[in-house]
């Protein structure tokens, strides 16, 4: 069964379905250039591996980390401080976590030479510092080398990738082939809105199509994802009461349980 909206399925925003949904849709992006590319080209999937700590981050798979008030601060008198360094007490060490995002990189088979990288952009690369960071090093590297950049952004939460001239909506795809700089061209679009086909730049001017709208079902329904989704959960941004309400209606013509859970 494929996804009920027309485009983005925001509840594939939620932490709990996000690595599954984004491993899924880098492989189903791989296999969908593949039929159209010539061999003179292969798609590789690589990662970007780092350190992040729990304290900077938004975990992918599990909720985010909940924001709580400073304790309060207590006066401790002599006698309690001689007490409490006699008995040892629980303390917490930060943890850095080994994160691992999985993209794609065009290469050229006769040189071996990255003619594109395809990003598909997670929530630490929009929230997390020492995330967003990590990823915008490499993209300033891409920028100045001769290596085309698409960058899928369908995360409507988190902090969008800098650039000039933009328009604010829900999602973007930023195309910038190299022979451009600085300029790209954005696919800018809305919750409502179906996901746009785009030409990824390859050499010479050549591109080959990429439908991610397609795609995007085709994971849902493989993935059975409605299975996994309560469709009245509270979503981080919240949806609008109007969205909600389309949303809704469009899981009930599709006959799909809105409580899953």
């Amino acid at each position: 069964m494929p996804s009920p909206l027309p485009g983005m399925n925001p509840f594939l925003e939620a932490p709990e379905l996000w690595s599954e949904f984004h491993s899924r849709m880098i492989v189903a992006i791989a296999d969908a250039l593949d039929d159209d590319l010539s061999r003179d080209y292969r798609v590789a999937v690589e990662k970007r591996v780092y350190l992040d700590q729990g304290d900077e981050t938004v975990l992918i798979g599990i909720p985010d980390v909940s924001v709580m008030a400073p304790p309060t601060v207590k006066t401790v008198t002599t006698a309690v401080l001689d007490a409490v360094l006699d008995t040892p007490i629980t303390v917490e060490i930060p943890l850095e976590e080994t994160v691992q995002e999985r993209y794609l990189e065009i290469r050229e088979v006769a040189t071996g030479r990255v003619v594109t990288v395809i990003e598909l952009l997670s929530p630490k690369n929009k929230r997390s510092k020492v995330g967003r960071e990590a990823y915008l090093q490499k993209r300033r590297q891409i920028m100045l080398s001769q290596t085309h950049l698409v960058e899928i952004d369908l995360l409507r939460g988190g902090e969008a990738m800098p650039m000039t001239g933009a328009v604010e909506s829900d999602y973007r795809i930023l195309v910038s082939a190299s022979e451009h700089r600085p300029k790209a061209q954005l696919y800018a679009f809305n919750l409502r809105q179906v996901i746009p086909e785009i030409a990824i730049p390859l050499n010479a001017d050549a591109t080959v199509p990429l439908a991610l709208q397609p795609l995007l079902h085709r994971v849902y329904d493989k993935a059975r994802l409605e299975l996994a989704i309560n469709y009245q959960q509270s979503l981080s941004p919240k949806l609008s009461d109007e969205d909600t309400a389309w949303i809704l209606s469009l899981v009930n013509h599709h006959e799909i349980s809105p409580a899953k859970f």
